[in-house]
């Protein structure tokens, strides 16, 4: 008996098996999993070149170029290619005529001969006979990882162990504390970092991200100092490259803090506080930096208020007489971009509940999910 008549009898990925010309896994991946990797991974360790399939639906909430790049970013194996298709076909696995339409747009994504399929579901032995290739079954059981994506879907924050970096980034509820200068907002993000890594299990990995234009301005005002050791912070020059620059690294820092990290992230500070940082130092607008902003995934910000706050001066600080006026843009700013914000006043304990209640009504709200196409047959 040859190697494909042994798969195709025995129907399962175990052991080292025969090695393909070129595998074919395919799926929604909405979103994707520890289940869906573990199927790529044990693919690609079968085939000397794999295609990774994504089909997404139109009535989908997470387009399908998001999802091509999560698995890209997870699987960048040189012989593994991850392609993307728009497939709004029914789901019924009993329709010979359905299969037909689903057939035309795998074949569309997929021309090349295929040699194995692939899958952990009940289709995959229909899958491999139209394809014309070997139908691999791997941990049908979910025993593995007992994950799916209707689970995931329905609680992210339960199945958080099971998502990879890139989906964990784009799913973490990002809360940002801006204000003017020292107003508490690292102390304030700090805090509430610590509040629910205190509530242990998927929250234990809650971070914040410090405000990288602060470690920024401390390296420029050095070099200033070293050059002219009787400089004040005040003689610090600024130019639009220096905004886009703390821009793009706090956009930077956080994408890889939620990647890392629980459910919900910190940030002392983000890119669109950092467009009314270059206001108050250069005036009007910087187009660049907006557009860092414009690709923030940001959901809450919490504007710590000036009043009652005493001002000390650390050396990187120069604007006390602006606090006012700092505050009153931050509050107008947001308010005109229509963006969910609180104002936190009072002693730093009042701070910090009214902040965790407003966190808290954020995660209580969850994620929502479009249903997929309804599966039949």
């Amino acid at each position: 008996m040859d190697d494909r008549e042994d798969d195709r009898g025995t129907g399962h990925g175990h052991g080292p098996g025969p090695v393909f010309g070129h595998g074919l896994v395919l799926g929604k991946f909405y979103p994707p999993h520890a289940g869906h990797h573990h199927l790529v991974r044990s693919a690609a360790a079968r085939c000397r070149r794999l295609t990774v399939l994504v089909c997404a639906s139109s009535v989908e909430s997470v387009p399908l170029a998001e999802r091509v790049a999560w698995m890209r970013a997870v699987h960048p194996e040189a012989h593994i290619e991850v392609v993307g298709a728009v497939d709004d076909a029914p789901v019924d696995y009993s329709d010979p005529a359905v299969w037909d339409a689903h057939m035309t747009v795998f074949r569309a994504a997929v021309p090349d001969r295929v040699d194995a399929v692939f899958t952990s579901e009940a289709y995959g032995a229909e899958l491999g006979r139209r394809f014309g290739a070997v139908a691999v079954t791997v941990d049908a059981g979910r025993i593995a990882y007992p994950v799916s994506g209707t689970a995931v879907r329905a609680d992210p924050a339960g199945y958080w162990p099971h998502l990879a970096a890139p989906v964990r980034a784009a799913l973490a509820r990002r809360v940002v504390v801006v204000g003017a200068e020292s107003t508490g907002t690292t102390t304030t993000a700090r805090a509430l970092a610590g509040h629910y890594r205190a509530r242990g299990g998927v929250w234990a990995e809650t971070r914040w991200v410090p405000e990288y234009g602060r470690r920024f301005s401390a390296e420029k005002y050095a070099r200033l100092r070293a050059a002219r050791p009787g400089a004040g912070f005040d003689d610090v020059t600024w130019d639009a490259a220096d905004f886009e620059l703390i821009a793009e690294r706090q956009s930077a820092d956080e994408d890889a803090a939620a990647g890392a990290g629980s459910p919900v992230l910190f940030c002392d500070t983000d890119a669109l506080a950092t467009t009314i940082w270059y206001e108050r130092y250069l005036g009007g607008r910087s187009p660049a930096v907006e557009a860092v902003a414009a690709r923030g995934r940001q959901h809450l910000w919490l504007l710590t208020d000036h009043t009652g706050v005493p001002f000390e001066d650390d050396g990187l600080r120069d604007g006390e007489h602006l606090r006012a006026w700092m505050t009153g843009r931050f509050r107008t700013e947001l308010t005109r971009r229509g963006l969910p914000h609180l104002l936190l006043t009072g002693p730093p304990g009042e701070r910090l509940r009214t902040a965790v209640a407003a966190v808290d009504e954020l995660l209580a709200r969850g994620w929502h999910f479009a249903d997929p196409l309804p599966e039949r047959g």
